[in-house]
C-alpha cells in the first residue's frame, strides 16, 4: 500500500481500478484497517493497487471527493469513483464490496 500526494492522485487513479484509503495518524479506526488493506493489496495485486491518502497532509484532495468521516475507502474505475465504504470494515464486507467491480 503505497501513501500518495495530491500530485500523483489524478494519474494513479486515472486508469483500470484502484483503491483509495482516505485516512490519519491519530485516527484509530484508520489504523485498524492497515492490515486488512495490506491484504487486498497481496491478493488483488496489479488488478486493483491499494493507495493511502493522509487527510491531515492533504485536506483539499479529501474535500474533493467529498471524504467526510474516517476511514473512507474509495475504488475507482478509469478516473471516477465507483464505491464508497465510510469506516472500518471486516476483510470479508471489503471483498464483497470490491469483487463485483474487480470481476463484474
Amino acid at each position: 500500500m503505497k501513501e500518495i500526494n495530491d500530485v500523483e492522485f489524478s494519474s494513479l487513479t486515472a486508469k483500470g481500478l484502484a483503491l483509495v484509503d482516505f485516512g490519519a495518524e491519530w485516527c484509530a479506526p484508520c489504523k485498524a484497517m492497515i492490515p486488512i488493506l495490506k491484504r487486498i493489496s497481496e491478493q488483488y495485486g496489479a488488478a486493483v493497487p491499494v493507495y493511502s491518502v493522509d487527510t491531515d497532509r492533504f485536506p483539499e484532495l479529501a474535500a474533493k471527493h467529498g471524504v467526510m468521516s474516517l476511514p473512507t475507502l474509495l475504488l475507482f474505475k478509469n478516473g471516477a469513483p465507483v464505491e464508497r465504504i465510510v469506516g472500518a470494515v471486516s476483510e470479508k464486507e471489503l471483498r464483497k464490496r470490491l469483487d463485483p467491480v474487480v470481476h463484474g
